[in-house]
């Protein structure tokens, strides 16, 4: 299943993120960890230092070989260099799996251990010094959109993904990759604005959302957020003696987590578990495609100096029993 953590800068979506893969590994059950934001806080929030994070690879150093391996043998993909984010697998192209080896984990994810359980774990990457004043986020994140529409999960293998701050996903179609999306919201006006904007797009495209409440200290805080979100709401997150000694460095076993939160990661488990059942690869691969036509249209043509449309497999469906082409 994929999970989308989002919210406005401040609310705690990494914080909840990095929870919420420590529960998923805590079952056994295998995760991939994606920090999709350009301020890199999930490695730190994961228990990494500063210093180890920072030498965690970048997926867009990796890009070249990213496209070439996913390109595969797909005849409709003339070159690594004709893929842009939003290019779609079609017949031939190389699928990723959760669970399995291949040289696109090799060269971007790294294995962390927590408490116990491991985790695989990727990055964007920080802007670098040549990036300054002539890139944008999205050149950043485009190897993690790429990454997900080629990636077929399963029931019980999660990637959970701390999308960047506010609601600047929707530049791109990566919004739509997703299962479950969950919003952290704070109990105030600043809190929720992003969910107005969230809910309405989400709408659109039929992308699940669901509200966290987070920093919640009472009956009130709960109230406000539920006359603002309504049933979105799904669960409250408050003060944490944990999550203070993990910020301060000293994390203790996750299995000392306060019982409260720990309800609340599971009530997150239980609702993404049960979405699956309602999953639609053709509607997954349909907004795949459009996605992809509008880029191609916008500025991909003209980067690539290709017909981008003729990427699109129109008899190519997303599905988990596809075979993965050697």
């Amino acid at each position: 299943m994929k999970i989308a953590f989002v919210g406005k800068g401040g609310s705690g979506k990494t914080t909840l993120s990095s929870l919420f893969i420590r529960h998923l590994a805590a079952t056994g059950t295998p995760v991939i960890a994606v920090d999709a934001d350009i301020n890199q806080h999930l490695g730190p929030a994961l228990g990494l230092d500063e210093a180890d994070a920072a030498r965690l690879p970048a997926l867009g150093a990796h890009l070249p070989l990213i496209k070439d391996y996913l390109r595969g043998s797909n005849p409709r993909i003339a070159s690594a260099d004709t893929m842009i984010k939003t290019t779609p697998p079609g017949e031939g192209s190389r699928l990723l799996r959760v669970r399995e080896d291949n040289p696109v984990y090799d060269a971007c994810a790294r294995p962390l251990e927590l408490d116990g359980a491991t985790v695989r774990l990727m990055v964007t990457g920080p802007f670098t010094e040549a990036d300054l004043g002539v890139a944008c986020y999205h050149s950043k994140t485009g190897a993690v959109e790429l990454c997900l529409n080629h990636l077929v999960d399963g029931r019980d293998e999660y990637a959970v993904v701390d999308m960047t701050a506010g609601s600047d996903s929707f530049a791109s179609g990566m919004f739509t990759r997703f299962d479950m999306t969950f919003l952290v919201a704070e109990p105030t006006r600043k809190g929720v604005s992003v969910y107005r904007q969230y809910s309405e797009y989400a709408r659109d495209f039929g992308v699940d959302l669901k509200v966290v409440g987070n920093k919640v200290q009472g009956q009130d805080d709960i109230d406000f957020l539920r006359e603002q979100v309504g049933d979105d709401l799904l669960v409250t997150v408050g003060h944490s003696d944990w999550v203070r000694a993990m910020e301060k460095g000293h994390p203790p076993h996750f299995a000392r987590l306060e019982e409260p939160n720990r309800r609340s990661l599971q009530a997150l488990q239980d609702t993404v578990d049960a979405s699956y059942e309602r999953r639609d690869w053709e509607r997954y691969t349909r907004q795949m495609v459009h996605f992809h036509l509008k880029n191609a249209q916008s500025w991909g043509n003209e980067r690539t100096g290709a017909d981008l449309a003729a990427q699109v497999d129109p008899d190519f469906v997303l599905r988990e029993q596809l075979v993965t082409p050697a």
